[in-house]
C-alpha cells in the first residue's frame, strides 16, 4: 500500500477542485456527496495503512514513506509523505472527526446559498491539514500550516455579508501571520544548523551529536512562536474567540480536529530537539499553564453559547502544551485525541442548538438580532425538545470536566500526573485550579441551555423540536467517543499499559531514546488522581448549586469590578486596539504622508521641470515632444487599466493569486527537476 499514501491527501484536494469549479451546476447532493466521499476515502485508506502495516506488520515502529518529486533540488527538500505512529494517529483524528463534521454540516448548511462553495472550502482545510500532518519535512509542514491559514480565513468569514465575520476572518488570518513569522525563521535557523529539513534527519542529528542548549533553544522557541499563533496560546490566542462568527462546523473543525491542534503535533513532531532545549521546554509548560487558567477564568460568566467552548477550547490546548513542555509529549497527544471528540460534540451540540433557535425564531415570525439566538440567557428547558442533542452535549460535559471513566478524565489527570512528577508543582496547581473552573463553566453552561424552563417566549418555543438526522448521528457516535476513546491510554495504576504511549514514542523520539522512566508511586498517583475527580466534582456542584433555580443570576453581579473584567476578557482586545492596531495605523498615515510630500513631491517636480523646459523650445520641437508625451501616456494608461484589476483590495484575491503564484512555481521546479 506504500504507493497509495499520497491519496490520501490528494482526495480531499480534488475534492476541494471539483466542487469549487462545478458545485454550483452539480448541486448540493452531488456536492455534499463529493466532500463527504473524498473524506470517507481518505479515512478508509487512513484505516487500511493502521491495520495492515501499525497492527498486522511493523507494530509501533512502523513507517511508510513515499517521495513524490524533488521539490527544491538544491536544499535537498522533497515533496515526501511519512506515516509513523504520530502522524497516523493524527490522520485518523483529522479524517475521522472531520469526516463526521463534513456530515453533520450536510443538514447544518441545507437552506445555505453557498452551499457547494462551503464543502470546497472544508475539502481545501482537509487537504492542507492531511499535508502539515503526513509532511516528512519541516517545509511541506510549512505549505499546510500556511494552508490551514488560509482556510480558516475563508471559513471564519464565510458570512461575509456579516462585518463581524469579514472582521473575524481577518483577525485570524493576521494573528497568524505573526506567529507563522517564528515558525518560518525557525525553517531557516534549522537548515543552517543542520542542512536538512527533513524532521528525522534533523532529530537523528540531535541526538547523535547530543546537542544542548544554545541554537536548539532560539529554534525551539522560534517554533512555539508559531505554535501560539495557531494553537491560540497567551498572547496571540485572541483570535479563537471571534472565529465563532463562522459556521458552527466550522469551528468544530478548526477548535476539535485541524487548525489548533496543529502547533501541539509540531512540539510533539520536534519532541527530541525539545528534550534538549529545557529552557524552551520550561517556556512551553509555562505559557501553557498560564493560558489554561487564563481562558478559564474568562469563560466562567460569558453567556454566547459559543464563546464559552471558544474559550474552553484555549484553555484545554493550555493543557495539551503544558503536558508537552514538561515533557510528556504523548500525554498531551493523547489528550488532543480524547479532546478531538468531546470538542466535536460540544461545537456540533452548540450548533444543533442554534440552528433550532433560529428557525423556532423564524417560524414564530420573530426577528431577533442572530447573536441573540446565542445567548444561553434565551434558552433553557431544551433537553425536552432537543433529547439526543441534550444528552449528547451533557455526556460531553462531563467527559471535559474529567469525571472518570469518560475519555477526558484519563487523558487530562495523565497531564497533571507528569506536571506533579516532574516537580513542578506551581503548574500542577494552576492546571488543577483550571480543572475546577473547567467543571464549574461546562456545568454552568448544561444548566442555563438544557434545564430549567425556556426563557425565549412561549410562541418560540412551540416551534422547538431536534435537528436532523444527519446532524444527530454524528453526536451520537462523537458521545461515543467521549466515553471509550481514553481507555487507549489507561495508566498502569489502574490496570493498563499505556498503549497510546508506548505506540506514540518511536516516533516521538525517532532518532533518539525515550528518557528513561521516573520510578513509579502508585500511593501518590493514586492520591491525586482521588483529588483531581474531587476537584470536578466540587465544579460541577458548586455550579448545580448557583445556576439551578435561577440560571440568569449572574446579572446581580453586574456591579462587580471582577465580573465586568472577566465578562469584557481582560480588556485584551481593547489594549490590543489602543497599542499594535492603532499605532500600525499611525505608522501608515505617516508614511502616506511621507509619500505624499515628498515621493510625489519629487515626482511633480520633475513633471514641473519638463512642462517648463517644453514651454521654452521651440514649437515645433515642442510639437515632436508633445505627440511623444501623449503616445507614451496612452500606452501607460492602456496598461494601468489592465494591472489596476490586481489591485482590487480584497483579501480572496490576493489568496487566490498567492495560491495560483505557488501552484505554478511547484509546476515549474517539477518540470525544471
Amino acid at each position: 500500500m506504500n504507493s497509495l499514501l499520497w491519496l490520501i491527501p490528494a482526495i480531499p484536494g480534488l475534492g476541494a477542485a471539483v466542487n469549487g469549479l462545478f458545485g454550483r451546476h452539480l448541486g448540493k447532493r452531488a456536492s455534499a456527496a463529493i466532500a463527504c466521499g473524498s473524506v470517507a476515502a481518505s479515512f478508509l485508506l487512513a484505516l487500511g495503512f493502521f491495520f495492515t502495516r501499525f497492527l498486522a506488520e511493523g507494530g509501533a515502529s512502523a513507517r511508510v514513506e513515499q517521495s513524490l518529486f524533488e521539490w527544491i533540488p538544491s536544499m535537498g527538500v522533497e515533496w515526501a509523505y511519512r506515516l509513523d505512529s504520530l502522524s497516523m494517529v493524527m490522520t485518523l483524528v483529522v479524517t475521522g472527526i472531520g469526516l463526521l463534521i463534513h456530515i453533520y454540516s450536510v443538514g447544518y448548511m441545507s437552506h445555505d446559498g453557498g452551499f457547494s462553495r462551503f464543502f470546497a472550502y472544508l475539502n481545501l482545510f482537509t487537504f492542507f491539514m492531511l499535508n502539515l500532518v503526513l509532511g516528512a519535512n519541516m517545509l511541506l509542514l510549512f505549505i499546510g500550516w500556511e494552508g490551514v491559514g488560509l482556510c480558516s480565513y475563508l471559513l471564519i468569514g464565510f458570512w461575509f455579508e456579516r462585518p463581524a465575520a469579514a472582521q473575524a476572518g481577518k483577525k485570524a488570518f493576521i494573528v497568524n501571520r505573526i506567529g507563522d513569522a517564528g515558525f518560518i525563521l525557525a525553517v531557516f535557523l534549522t537548515f543552517v544548523t543542520f542542512g536538512t529539513l527533513d524532521f528525522y534527519g534533523v532529530m537523528g542529528e540531535i541526538a547523535s551529536a547530543d546537542m544542548q542548549g544554545g541554537v536548539l533553544t532560539a529554534i525551539g522557541v522560534l517554533l512555539f512562536v508559531g505554535a501560539a499563533g495557531k494553537s491560540a496560546q497567551i498572547p496571540l490566542y485572541v483570535w479563537l474567540p471571534d472565529a465563532m462568527e463562522g459556521p458552527t462546523p466550522v469551528s468544530a473543525l478548526i477548535h476539535a480536529a485541524t487548525m489548533v491542534t496543529a502547533g501541539v503535533y509540531m512540539v510533539a513532531r520536534s519532541g527530541v530537539l525539545f528534550s534538549h532545549a529545557p529552557a524552551a521546554l520550561a517556556l512551553v509548560a509555562t505559557v501553557g499553564a498560564l493560558t489554561a487558567i487564563f481562558a478559564a477564568t474568562i469563560a466562567l460568566f460569558q453567556t454566547d453559547i459559543k464563546k464559552v467552548l471558544a474559550y474552553s477550547t484555549v484553555s484545554q490546548l493550555g493543557y495539551m502544551f503544558l503536558g508537552a513542555g514538561v515533557g510528556a509529549f504523548a500525554a498531551a497527544i493523547f489528550h488532543l485525541m480524547t479532546h478531538a471528540f468531546f470538542k466535536a460534540c460540544l461545537f456540533l451540540g452548540s450548533g444543533s442548538v442554534i440552528h433550532a433557535m433560529e428557525h423556532a425564531e423564524h417560524a414564530s415570525g420573530g426577528h431577533r438580532h442572530y447573536t441573540e439566538m446565542q445567548d444561553m440567557r434565551n434558552m433553557g428547558g431544551l433537553l425536552r425538545h432537543m433529547p439526543r442533542t441534550g444528552w449528547t452535549f451533557i455526556v460531553a460535559t462531563i467527559a471535559i470536566a474529567g469525571i472518570p471513566p469518560l475519555a477526558g478524565f484519563f487523558s487530562k489527570d495523565e497531564i497533571l500526573w507528569k506536571t506533579f512528577e516532574h516537580g513542578h508543582f506551581v503548574l500542577w496547581g494552576i492546571a488543577a485550579a483550571a480543572a475546577v473552573m473547567t467543571a464549574f463553566y461546562m456545568s454552568r453552561q448544561v444548566i442555563m441551555t438544557f434545564l430549567g424552563d425556556f426563557r425565549g417566549g412561549a410562541a418560540m418555543e412551540k416551534h422547538l423540536h431536534e435537528s436532523a438526522p444527519s446532524m444527530t448521528v454524528p453526536l451520537v457516535i462523537l458521545a461515543a467517543g467521549s466515553v471509550v476513546a481514553g481507555f487507549v491510554g489507561v495508566p498502569s495504576a489502574l490496570g493498563g499499559s499505556y498503549r497510546l504511549h508506548t505506540f506514540l514514542e518511536p516516533a516521538i523520539y525517532a532518532g533518539g531514546q525515550a528518557p528513561p522512566a521516573m520510578p513509579h508511586n502508585y500511593a501518590l498517583e493514586y492520591a491525586l488522581m482521588a483529588l483531581s475527580v474531587a476537584l470536578a466534582a466540587a465544579g460541577i456542584w458548586f455550579a448545580w448549586r448557583r445556576y439551578r433555580n435561577a440560571p440568569t443570576r449572574d446579572a446581580s453581579l453586574a456591579g462587580s469590578g471582577a465580573y465586568r473584567l472577566l465578562l469584557n476578557k481582560y480588556y485584551v482586545d481593547e489594549i490590543y486596539d489602543a497599542t499594535a492596531v492603532n499605532g500600525t495605523l499611525r505608522g501608515g498615515e505617516g508614511l502616506y504622508r511621507l509619500d505624499q510630500r515628498v515621493v510625489d513631491g519629487a515626482v511633480n517636480g520633475s513633471a514641473r521641470v519638463t512642462m517648463l523646459s517644453a514651454d521654452l523650445s521651440d514649437l515645433s520641437d515642442r510639437n515632436v515632444v508633445d505627440r511623444a508625451v501623449n503616445l507614451v501616456a496612452e500606452i501607460l494608461g492602456a496598461a494601468s487599466t489592465r494591472f489596476r484589476r490586481l489591485q482590487s483590495g480584497l483579501f480572496q484575491s490576493y489568496a487566490l493569486l498567492m495560491l495560483l503564484a505557488v501552484v505554478l512555481l511547484a509546476g515549474a521546479l517539477v518540470l525544471w527537476s
